[in-house]
């Protein structure tokens, strides 16, 4: 385990840009370290590391890694965590995951971790146990953790035809007062993606929900 993740570093290391670091961090406000490696290159790393230790790769072993690689400050390291997570436990979920997936979510918080657990961990979990959807969502929409709240809006984003609208309203509705960005905007973003399977019934909900501007706005993109 701890070869796996010490060659990863390694590889980061020696692929750091310190000049791309400042403006990545830049643009995470300052909240992470990085080593200044740009997604196509760091897909590539995971990759290869991966081809080297694969037959290592038990689902324990990715839920420790990713434990551990969550514990450092750099951010492409968080990153590659959770896409160990999506690329091996997709469709292999185990019901108990859920506290994990939660954990994921709000630990080293923002919007670009928590979208990626939403749309492609949280979501495809739901999709393996439809049965926690109404018992997941209630409780993440219910909690005083914003990216929770955040995750509930967006975790149908992939689901197109298979999106549940009725839910989808109803968790939008139990927010649609906040006044936190990032919820206004998962609002919006959420019921813009439906809008692309059904605009008239987007159309409807927004038309009569009393929404925020920015949530509006977000939702009537792709409606003409």
């Amino acid at each position: 385990m701890m070869n796996f993740i010490s060659e990863l570093i390694l590889k980061f290391e020696n692929n750091a840009d310190a000049d791309t670091a400042f403006a990545m961090e830049k643009y995470l406000k300052n909240i992470f370290k990085l080593y200044g490696v740009k997604a196509p290159i760091r897909k590539a790393i995971l990759k290869e590391t991966i081809t080297s230790f694969k037959t290592e790769l038990t689902r324990k072993k990715v839920i420790e890694i990713t434990e551990i690689l969550y514990q450092k400050p750099q951010r492409e390291l968080h990153y590659c965590a959770i896409e160990l997570i999506d690329r091996f436990l997709k469709k292999k979920y185990e019901l108990t995951d859920i506290d994990f997936i939660q954990k994921l979510i709000i630990t080293n918080s923002w919007w670009d971790s928590v979208d990626f657990i939403a749309k492609h961990i949280l979501g495809n979990y739901l999709l393996q146990f439809p049965n926690q959807v109404a018992i997941v969502t209630s409780q993440f929409s219910s909690s005083k953790n914003m990216w929770l709240n955040r995750s509930a809006i967006l975790f149908q984003l992939g689901y197109k035809e298979k999106t549940d609208s009725k839910l989808l309203f109803s968790l939008c509705d139990n927010h649609k007062y906040s006044n936190e960005f990032f919820i206004k905007k998962a609002i919006g973003w959420a019921l813009r993606e439906y809008s692309k399977v059904n605009p008239e019934e987007v159309l409807q909900f927004v038309s009569t929900a009393g929404l925020k501007p920015l949530s509006n706005k977000e939702a009537l993109k792709r409606i003409k």
